[in-house]
């Protein structure tokens, strides 16, 4: 099975233009992105030619998933939202009404400026960030529309899509099935093709489980082999590492999850050049990463996938910027495979399964 590049930290470009009291952003993708696309449009195409032979010859199973476009849509909103409200509070910008409505985000600014100034850090936010388009409205009287373009909507979810088959594509490895063709169905759907594979429900069990992601604050107060032999701390659990067999005593509830991560992808550490998952929350998320940062600034906390310990950094200080980094003797698949994962646990609500079929070889002459 062939993972397909995808760079998830391309680079995004605003220009803002206002005419007659309309304030339009526009963010472009630039062209070494469309050229990718094609890149991966050919190596699709050999793959499904190659797995379509094998179908023919040895049967096997056809699946198809649907993505959760209304669950994207309200994330996408959401963050918006956030966005915004991060904005004009680190800009002291007097705003009202501040409120998601009709598929966008609308507010109040009487001021003239500090809808300048809004747009301005609209504008600082997106440079460098996976964004997309951003239509802003000025509607007189102060009112501010905010909402995503037709075009950006649309590449939020081919992004999706992608995201999505690279889980797909992660999780079919970890089943030990290696011959299988994921691809795009148009626009939301996915199709799953799988060569001498009689039994599709074996497969549709494993993405019924959606991937967990969880920060964890670390409970000190035992060791985590006494705690497993005995009886740990109520509300703490035992879980193991990713790489080796450490143990950690760790709280059963979460502090953050999947659904506060805007944006994950493997990187190098600018220090040791080592392999690394990055990754960024949205507005939410921010704030409580904040605020649980400051609250335990020197103790450890433990970044958790699929109840393994992948990270326990310590808190060296309050983390308020909203973004930070993984590391742990990754090699760089390794990396990529947590980015995904972490990646694959803030995906928006779930895949639906819109069909499972079971195809027969074709007959011999």
């Amino acid at each position: 099975m062939t993972t397909l590049p995808r760079d998830c930290a391309t680079r995004l470009f605003i220009a803002l233009a206002v005419t007659a009291g309309i304030m339009t952003s526009v963010l472009a993708l630039p062209r070494a992105a469309h050229a990718e696309d094609g890149q991966i449009d050919k190596m699709r195409a050999k793959i499904s030619a190659f797995i379509s032979d094998k179908m023919e010859k040895l049967g096997g199973s056809r699946i198809v998933y649907k993505v959760d476009t209304d669950g994207l849509r309200e994330s996408v909103v959401t963050d918006l939202r956030d966005g915004v409200y991060k904005n004009l509070r680190d800009g002291k910008i007097a705003f009202s009404g501040l409120a998601i409505r009709d598929g966008g985000v609308e507010l109040k600014i009487a001021d003239a400026k500090g809808r300048e100034q809004l747009a301005r850090k609209l504008a600082s936010a997106a440079e460098g960030l996976p964004s997309h388009a951003l239509a802003v409205t000025d509607g007189g009287d102060g009112m501010v529309r905010l909402a995503p373009t037709n075009a950006a909507s649309a590449a939020r979810l081919h992004e999706l899509v992608e995201d999505t088959i690279a889980m797909i594509e992660q999780r079919l490895k970890e089943a030990g099935v290696q011959l299988a063709s994921v691809q795009p169905d148009g626009t939301e759907r996915i199709r799953i093709f799988l060569p001498g594979l009689m039994e599709p429900e074996r497969v549709t069990a494993v993405f019924a489980r959606r991937v967990k992601v969880g920060f964890r604050l670390i409970d000190l107060s035992m060791p985590p082999d006494q705690a497993q032999s005995g009886t740990p701390p109520a509300g703490t659990e035992v879980l193991p590492g990713f790489k080796d067999k450490s143990l950690y005593l760790v709280a059963q509830d979460s502090v953050l999850d999947g659904d506060d991560i805007s944006y994950a992808g493997p990187g190098f550490a600018s220090a040791t050049k080592e392999p690394i998952a990055s990754f960024r929350f949205n507005g939410r998320g921010t704030r409580r990463f904040a605020h649980i940062t400051e609250e335990n600034v020197a103790k450890p906390f433990a970044i958790v996938l699929d109840g393994k310990v992948i990270s326990a950094p310590v808190i060296r200080e309050p983390i308020t910027g909203g973004s930070g980094q993984i590391s742990g003797n990754f090699t760089l698949e390794e990396a990529n495979s947590v980015a995904m994962l972490l990646r694959a646990g803030s995906l928006p609500g779930h895949l639906s399964l819109v069909e499972q079929q079971v195809v027969q070889p074709a007959a011999k002459p």
